[in-house]
């Protein structure tokens, strides 16, 4: 996070006139990752406001960023194309979802394909 603690972290009380508050810090907790075969992944093809540019999306894991970014780089340098994570979800470029498919499948996870 953020070293110097900044207003727009806190949340709640805005104004106190106690001389002695101290002001709670929001602490967001990161959450548990499942086992891999716990996890149900969903892969689709999405092309929407991406001026008509194809990317493979990975949605459903629940677990730690972490983590996310780990199976993010991995499914990158398997595929060799560029891509993101970011709120729980993974986006490669390109149509990859057979090959992401039998990846996942390798891994252990229980992944589907969404949309076909």
């Amino acid at each position: 996070m953020v070293a110097k603690k900044s207003k727009k972290f806190r949340t709640g009380i805005v104004y106190s006139t106690d001389p002695d508050f101290k002001y709670e810090f929001d602490r967001t907790t990161q959450s548990e990752t499942l086992t891999t075969a716990q996890q149900d992944l969903r892969i689709c093809l999405d092309k929407k406001m991406r001026g008509g540019k194809k990317v493979t999306l990975i949605t459903g894991f629940r677990g730690s960023t972490e983590d996310l970014k780990s199976l993010e780089k991995l499914l990158k340098s398997r595929c060799g194309v560029g891509g993101t994570s970011k709120q729980n979800e993974i986006l490669i470029q390109g149509d990859w979802r057979d090959r992401i498919n039998s990846i996942l499948k390798e891994l252990g996870y229980k992944s589907k394909i969404a949309g076909r």
